[in-house]
């Protein structure tokens, strides 16, 4: 089955007893996602369903495969953050259906808009950057607190592995030999390290805002791990945004900056911790170069940005700044003085 048919779908949802065998419900594909079909269903009732299909083969220039049953963790993964989240900044789970690898999710309502629309816009509301770090350091520190279940539960990295490891890090080793010892290096410690759940794909383009409030979408790459990956692939999408929108380059960094510090405050890491604050470092400085040379790169940069940040990067790969403070500050110099010999 294919639910962007949406006769098909119409079809499954009455066979299955979801909906009533008379009723006619509306039905919209949405846009945006590369890795799943997904479809918005409105029922005559007024409640609102979100349904998500994987796709075998994601929707992105390179080939790039993933399993679909990856989905199955997404539901897994709502039902847990749920339970780990601050209120109201989950969805929840309607059904889950593993023959179709298929699940439905409550909407999030109407009106909405998403974060990352707002950001490449050049509203930056440091409000939302707070609500974002919270989200994220509640995450991490609830679950370290929950390591039993959690660490069992979510010990499978598979899908880490292929949507996160292979597509950003060892990908763009290949294509990258500057950066390659700095990535092999980093995919080895972060297979080493397993602390808390990691959301892993942690970005703005999976936060919906709704009466100020932000909501995270999107959970089908969470697992037991390293949970600085989530920190830096969060901080890459705010610095290229900041390469990519000079005349707000300096709100996008402030953001960067207040993003770290409340995550560390919500986190309650401990401020000696440096190992950790230097992982944050490499996660993003990769995630930086992998954005431009990955698989998925940001669409939104231009040529002329994409070989400004793959040259930041590598060269900030060259001697690591030992705190993310540094790091960010580095990487604005960086787009500054290009911008300036421009």
């Amino acid at each position: 089955m294919d639910i962007e048919q949406h006769d098909q779908l119409l079809t499954y949802l009455r066979v299955t007893r979801r909906i009533g065998p008379d009723e006619m419900p509306q039905i919209r594909t949405l846009a945006g996602g590369v890795s799943n079909r997904t479809v918005l269903v409105e029922r005559i009732s007024g409640e609102t369903w979100v349904l998500k299909q994987a796709l075998a083969k994601l929707r992105v220039k390179v080939d790039w495969f993933s399993d679909p049953a990856r989905v199955h963790r997404e539901a897994l993964g709502l039902q847990w953050l749920e339970k780990l989240c601050p209120p109201g900044t989950i969805t929840s789970l309607v059904f889950e259906d593993e023959e179709n690898h298929l699940i439905a999710m409550h909407a999030v309502p109407q009106p909405h808009e998403n974060w990352k629309n707002l950001l490449l816009a050049g509203r930056i509301d440091l409000d939302y950057v707070e609500q974002f770090a919270v989200i994220l350091g509640t995450i991490h520190r609830r679950a370290s607190e929950s390591a039993v279940p959690l660490a069992q539960i979510f010990d499978d990295r598979s899908f880490f592995e292929s949507l996160r490891v292979e597509p950003y890090y060892a990908y763009t080793a290949e294509r990258v030999p500057d950066a390659r010892a700095f990535l092999r290096a980093l995919i080895d410690d972060t297979r080493a390290r397993r602390f808390t759940l990691v959301h892993g794909d942690y970005s703005p383009k999976n936060i919906l805002v709704h009466q100020r409030r932000l909501i995270l979408l999107d959970h089908e790459v969470i697992h037991w791990g390293d949970g600085a990956f989530d920190v830096g692939f969060a901080l890459t999408h705010l610095l290229s945004k900041a390469n990519h929108l000079p005349a707000h380059r300096r709100a996008f960094v402030k953001a960067a900056v207040t993003f770290f510090a409340d995550y560390d405050d919500a986190r309650g890491r401990p401020q000696s911790d440096a190992q950790t604050e230097r992982m944050i470092v490499r996660h993003t400085l990769a995630c930086l170069l992998a954005r431009v040379a990955g698989r998925s790169p940001l669409e939104y940069l231009t040529d002329r940005q994409r070989d400004l940040q793959r040259r930041a990067a590598i060269a900030l790969m060259q001697s690591p700044p030992l705190r993310v403070s540094d790091m960010i500050a580095q990487f604005h110099r960086f787009c500054e003085e290009n911008d300036a010999a421009n």
